[in-house]
C-alpha cells in the first residue's frame, strides 16, 4: 500500500474516558458491517474480564478506511496498572488521540500516558468527549489539557494541538462550540491532515520491532509490531535479534494486517504497516526481526520497574485439589511463565524459602486480573497480601509514592481526609466546585492497599479515587491498614444459622448458613482488635420443654459479599487468599 495514504494513530485516556466507544463508532461510520449485520458493543474488548468490568486490560490493534487511507487504530489500557502496554505500543504510532472526558477532565492515568506521549514526541490531537454531560465544562477542560501539556515541558510545535468536541455515545463530532453533528468525519479527517505518514524506506534492510503478542489456536503465537523499514514477505527467512543481544534464525509461516479488529491474511507487508507475524514460538516484546544479511537490532523498550510484589503458591488448604485442574507448583509456574512472555511489566522468581513464586506487578489490579484469568482457566493457588517493593539509595530506604486524585461530595470529604492522615497521605491540592471537592494527594502506595473498601464506606458509594505511580521517596513509617481481627473457624464443620445468629453480634461475617469450612478459616471480620475463634456450627441446646414465644426468630443479616480484589487488599501478613474455579476463601497461613 502507498506509505503515504496510512495514518497509525494510538487512542490514550484515563480509564471510562470512551475510548472504546469511540473506536466502536468509528469502525461502523467507515462502512465496514452490513446494515443487518450484529455488531457487539465494545468490539475492540474481546477478553471477558473486559466486557465485565468495562475496561481495557490489553491494547488492540483495529483498521478502518477512510476515502483513500488507511487509519490503523491502537485501543490502550486506560487503568494505570496496565500503563506498560501504553509505553509499548507507543512504539508503533505516529500520533495520538488524547480523549478527556468533558466533565472531569485531565485525571492521572491522563497525565501519565500524556506523559509517555510527549517523551516520543508524538502530535497530539484532543477529544474532549461526552459532551453530551448534562454537567459538561469543554472551556475549563481545554484549559486544564493546555496546562498538563505545560506541567510535562511539552515543546512549542506540540503546544499548538488540535481540539474536537465529540459524543462517542452518540456518534458525532465537530470542530466547534455547541457541538453539533451526525457523525466523525471530522476526528477522521484531523487525523488525516495532523498526523504524519509512517517513516522509514522500503528499499532499506528489514526492522520491525515486536510491540504487543496475541496467539492463534492453529499458529501459536503471534507477534504484532510496526514495520519500521523494508518489507517482509511469507516464507522468507529473516533473524530475530533477542533482548540479550543473541541472534535467531526465523522463518515468516504467516502474515496478517488488521481490517476493524479482524485480522486478514496476506502474502506480503510494506514499510510503515502493522502486522501480526506467526514463524517463531518464544518471540517476545521488544525483540527485533531484520534482515539475515544486514541486521540492524533496535533499542529495546524501557519498562517503568514494578512496584508491588505478591506470594503465589500451591493450594494446600483441606479442600485442595477438590475443584481445580491445575494444582501443582509446576502448573503455576508454567503459567506465569507463559504469562511474563507477553506481559513485560511482570515479574516471576522462585521463593527461597518455600515452594511458590514471587510475582510483581504495577499494583493491585494488575496481579488480581492474572489471578482471575487463572482461576477460570482451571487454576488452584494461595496468594499472600501484597508488598510494595522498596529500595535502598545512599543507605536510605525508599518506598514507591502514589499520586491520588478523589472526587468526592462536600459532605463526606471530612471523613476522606481524616483517613488519609491516617495512611501517611499529603495534600498537595484542594478545589472546590458545585458542591463537589477534588483532592489531590501524594500518599505511599502501601497505604492505598484495602483503602477502596473504606473509602467506598465513607463516600456511601458516591466518592471517585484514581492514583498513578509518582516516585520513589522517604519510607513513611508503620501504617495500620486493618483495625478488627479475624473470626477464625476451630474445627472443620458446616455453617449451621443459629451459630451465625449469635456470631454475627461479634463483628461482620463472610459467609452463610450450610457452607463447608476448615479449620483456620476466616468466616468474619471481629468488631474488636485480635483473632477470635468461634464454632459456626453449634446448634442450639434442645429440651422436652415448649413454651410459646420464648424462642428467637433466627434473623441472619446478608454475609458480606467480597470479590479477589478485596480479599487480596483484605488480608494481613499472616493470612492468604485461596482461589479456585469456584470458590474465593481467606484462611490463616
Amino acid at each position: 500500500m502507498n506509505q503515504q495514504e496510512i495514518r497509525n494513530v494510538a487512542i490514550i485516556a484515563h480509564v471510562d474516558h470512551g475510548k472504546t466507544t469511540l473506536v466502536d463508532q468509528l469502525f461502523r461510520q467507515s462502512g465496514m458491517f452490513r446494515d443487518n449485520q450484529q455488531v457487539v458493543e465494545r468490539l475492540m474488548d474481546s477478553m471477558d474480564l473486559e466486557k465485565e468490568r468495562g475496561i481495557t486490560i490489553t491494547a488492540k490493534n483495529g483498521t478502518f478506511i477512510h476515502g483513500r487511507y488507511r487509519i490503523n487504530i491502537i485501543d490502550t489500557p486506560g487503568h494505570a496498572d496496565f500503563g506498560g502496554q501504553v509505553e509499548r505500543v507507543l512504539r508503533m504510532a505516529d500520533g495520538c488521540l488524547l480523549l478527556v472526558d468533558a466533565k472531569e477532565g485531565p485525571m492521572p492515568q491522563t497525565y501519565f500516558v500524556l506523559k509517555k506521549a510527549l517523551a516520543a514526541k508524538l502530535p497530539v490531537i484532543v477529544v474532549i468527549n461526552k459532551i453530551d454531560k448534562p454537567a459538561a465544562r469543554p472551556d475549563w477542560v481545554v484549559d486544564q489539557v493546555f496546562d498538563l501539556f505545560i506541567k510535562l515541558g511539552a515543546p512549542d510545535e506540540l503546544l499548538d494541538f488540535s481540539v474536537v468536541y465529540a459524543s462517542a455515545k452518540h456518534g458525532y463530532a465537530s470542530l466547534t462550540l455547541p457541538a453539533t453533528g451526525h457523525d466523525f468525519n471530522a476526528i477522521a479527517e484531523l487525523i488525516i491532515q495532523r498526523i504524519p505518514p509512517p517513516t522509514g524506506d522500503h528499499s532499506a534492510p528489514l526492522q520491525m520491532q515486536i510491540s504487543s503478542l496475541d496467539a492463534s489456536p492453529y499458529l501459536g503465537r503471534l507477534a504484532i509490531g510496526r514495520i519500521l523499514n523494508g518489507t517482509l514477505n511469507t516464507n522468507h527467512s529473516v533473524v530475530v535479534i533477542k533482548r540479550d543481544g543473541s541472534i535467531k534464525p526465523a522463518r515468516i509461516t504467516k502474515i496478517y494486517t488488521f481490517e476493524g479488529s479482524d485480522k486478514v491474511a496476506t502474502t506480503n507487508a510494506g514499510c510503515g504497516e502493522i502486522v501480526a507475524v506467526a514463524g517463531m514460538d518464544d518471540i517476545t516484546v521488544g525483540e527485533t526481526f531484520t534482515d539475515p544479511g544486514d541486521p540492524r537490532p533496535l533499542p529495546l523498550i524501557d519498562i517503568d520497574p514494578p512496584t508491588i510484589a505478591m506470594n503465589f503458591l500451591p493450594n494446600d488448604s483441606p479442600f485442595a485439589g477438590q475443584e481445580g485442574k491445575f494444582i501443582t507448583s509446576r502448573h503455576i509456574e508454567e503459567r506465569l511463565r507463559k504469562e511474563t512472555i507477553s506481559d513485560v511489566a511482570l515479574q516471576v522468581k522462585p521463593l527461597t524459602t518455600a515452594t511458590g513464586f514471587v510475582v510483581a506487578g504495577r499494583g493491585e489490579l494488575h496481579l488480581s486480573v492474572l489471578i482471575e484469568r487463572m482461576r477460570r482457566e482451571g487454576y488452584e493457588l494461595q496468594v499472600t497480601r501484597p508488598q510494595v517493593i522498596m529500595r535502598e539509595e545512599n543507605g536510605v530506604k525508599l518506598e514507591p509514592y502514589e499520586e491520588l486524585t478523589i472526587d468526592v461530595d462536600e459532605q463526606y470529604s471530612g471523613a476522606v481526609i481524616e483517613k488519609l492522615g491516617q495512611l501517611k497521605g499529603k495534600m498537595m491540592e484542594m478545589h472546590q466546585n458545585s458542591g463537589m471537592i477534588r483532592l489531590l494527594y501524594k500518599i505511599p502506595t502501601r497505604g492505598l492497599l484495602g483503602y477502596r473498601a473504606q473509602f467506598m464506606a465513607d463516600t456511601k458509594g458516591m466518592g471517585v479515587m484514581n492514583y498513578v505511580f509518582a516516585e520513589y521517596g522517604p519510607y513513611a513509617g508503620q501504617i495500620k491498614n486493618r483495625v478488627g481481627g479475624a473470626l477464625v473457624v476451630k474445627d472443620p464443620c458446616t455453617t449451621v444459622a443459629y451459630a451465625l445468629f449469635n456470631l454475627q453480634e461479634r463483628g461482620k461475617l463472610f459467609v452463610g448458613p450450610g457452607e463447608r469450612t476448615y479449620q483456620g478459616q476466616i468466616i468474619g471480620e471481629s468488631s474488636r482488635e485480635g483473632d477470635m475463634v468461634v464454632n459456626p456450627a453449634k446448634g442450639k441446646k434442645l429440651t422436652n420443654m415448649r413454651a410459646s414465644g420464648s424462642d428467637e426468630n433466627v434473623i441472619l443479616t446478608p454475609p458480606v459479599q467480597m470479590s479477589l480484589e478485596d480479599c487480596i487488599s483484605y488480608i494481613n501478613d499472616d493470612e492468604l487468599v485461596e482461589v479456585t474455579p469456584k470458590h474465593i476463601r481467606l484462611r490463616k497461613s
